[in-house]
């Protein structure tokens, strides 16, 4: 009973007020897109205690963590039974020690955990929902430590889906711990219009799969590839910044793509300002995966504090595409990305090319200001803009480089 009463006053708390704050999502956080990994991608529900732990581990010996990945999230089919009054538990064969040990063990290392669920009566895996047991989650996620919620929007039944997740927010505020929430709605009600003071991120598409430009069919859905998502879902950047950002859904990098796809996609989801949530098998990581995740200067444009998504600024030069991201100080990422199947050399003048950006009211013209150049995938400076760029992008590959000022 003592639980069930403390429901129902954490409801009419998050009615009302947490301490003396009208019910809102928890500010401060994910200033920078969130940066973790979670088990869908791979494992999807082929969950459990060990293999978390393991994962943990390996976020902090492979120099993830190091890297600046911190969340940890379980996504769907940990779930076990409501008990008689509603409350939610681990299934007791894959999680028998319990998530409040699991989450002290993830914490242990430094790191942060996550967990899904669902608004509708039941997951997209067929485990228990959300719906009608918000208060309740949000104190049960309390009480284990949970740090990150992914909400996802299965059997939902004509739920509106704005009351749905606000509902959700308020729960999670009225608990008391601040919470990472990751809106999953595929983007079918176009959240980033709504969701900036409900969520830190949201899902802009349907999910993702382990290729580059391909569509996988499931007779209702469709699952995406790289360049499916990023075309499916143009003139978004307005909505992102710190606090709120656009998701694309999780990353693919090291499950079965060409390294040069791997390498693009990580370059296009730091472009974008998107989260980083790596969705590979922590603990058996090739070299080259390693290096791609763990590639700090590339991460840099991600995480860049100005908190401004990029766009592409051309799309023929050359056979090559051209991303561009301002950063703070007045830098700029550019991507020249090749989608070819062959090699494409190139010869960029930059003095040619202008790029201004309204929203941050940045330009990049280096007929006014000569800029240094740094490879960030070789880790090497490769000149200055005052010579045109020669270069050779491989097939399904990127050259990312940052511009600096001098």
């Amino acid at each position: 009973m003592r639980r069930t009463n403390l429901c129902i006053l954490l409801m009419i708390a998050g009615l009302l007020t947490h301490d003396g704050v009208l019910a809102q999502k928890f500010d401060g956080l994910a200033r920078t897109p969130p940066m973790g990994w979670n088990s869908w991608n791979k494992f999807q529900c082929n969950v459990d205690e060990q293999m978390i732990r393991e994962t943990a581990d390996a976020m902090v010996s492979s120099g993830m963590k190091e890297a600046g990945y911190q969340y940890i999230v379980i996504d769907d089919c940990w779930h076990g039974k409501r008990d008689s009054l509603g409350f939610i538990h681990p299934d007791p064969q894959r999680f028998p020690s319990g998530m409040k040990a699991l989450s002290e063990y993830v914490h242990a290392k430094g790191l942060k955990f996550g967990i899904y669920s669902c608004a509708g009566i039941t997951t997209c895996g067929g485990r228990p929902g959300g719906r009608g047991h918000e208060y309740q989650d949000a104190v049960t996620y309390a009480s284990w430590g949970v740090d990150y919620l992914k909400y996802d929007w299965c059997n939902t039944g004509g739920l509106n889906p704005v009351g749905a997740y606000t509902t959700m927010r308020d729960a999670l505020f009225a608990a008391g711990r601040p919470v990472v929430f990751s809106i999953c709605e595929w983007g079918d009600n176009q959240p980033w219009t709504w969701a900036k003071d409900v969520g830190h991120l949201w899902r802009i598409t349907g999910d993702i799969t382990n290729c580059f430009e391909c569509e996988v069919n499931h007779g209702s859905w469709s699952s995406w590839g790289v360049m499916k998502i990023i075309e499916m879902r143009k003139d978004l950047r307005k909505y992102a910044g710190p606090g709120h950002w656009n998701d694309p859904d999780m990353l693919e990098v090291g499950n079965g793509m060409s390294v040069g796809e791997d390498r693009a996609h990580f370059s296009l989801w730091c472009i974008l300002a998107a989260p980083l949530i790596g969705g590979n098998d922590l603990r058996a990581m090739s070299k080259e995966t390693v290096d791609i995740l763990t590639n700090r200067e590339v991460i840099g444009v991600d995480q860049d504090s100005l908190g401004m998504q990029g766009f592409r600024y051309n799309n023929d030069i050359n056979g090559l595409e051209v991303w561009v991201k301002p950063l703070q100080r007045g830098d700029w990422a550019v991507c020249f990305l090749n989608r070819n199947l062959k090699s494409q050399k190139i010869s960029y003048n930059w003095s040619k090319y202008i790029v201004s950006d309204d929203l941050s009211g940045m330009s990049l013209n280096s007929n006014e200001a000569t800029y240094s150049l740094r490879d960030l995938w070789k880790k090497k400076d490769v000149g200055t803009t005052q010579k045109p760029l020669v270069a050779e992008v491989p097939p399904m590959d990127v050259l990312l480089l940052r511009l600096t000022k001098q």
